[in-house]
């Protein structure tokens, strides 16, 4: 995996994961892995996934994250915001991330940490 294509650090009370390039199994796994991690480790339930220079996944990887959020809703309470470049993924972050709670917001981060500090 390139190190340059995901990044994930706590800022302000919040988990920010940035995303970029191509995302394979193997990305989002670890990706998914050290959200998780670093939620319960700090006990922050607020996550703001930084997708603006991803490109739009495959449907299998849309579907193996429904799978991940499903079964960490069942043990964690994670409000998750998605700042994406344009409508074809934002479509697949909210088939991604089903009924959890989360909001899709196009190209405006400041929005996004705004709705998240509610």
């Amino acid at each position: 995996m390139e190190s340059q294509q995901l990044w994930i650090e706590p800022v302000n009370g919040i988990i920010l994961a940035r995303l970029r390039g191509t995302l394979t199994e193997a990305i989002l796994m670890e990706c998914q892995e050290r959200v998780v991690r670093l939620a319960m480790d700090t006990e922050r339930n607020k996550v703001l996934y930084d997708a603006l220079e991803m490109e739009a996944p495959s449907v299998d990887l849309i579907v193996m994250q429904q799978k991940q959020v499903e079964a960490e809703l069942v043990s964690l309470n994670l409000r998750r915001a998605l700042v994406v470049p344009n409508t074809r993924v934002a479509y697949l972050a909210r088939l991604a991330f089903g009924d959890g709670d989360h909001r899709v917001f196009y190209s405006d981060i400041e929005a996004a940490f705004r709705w998240l500090r509610e």
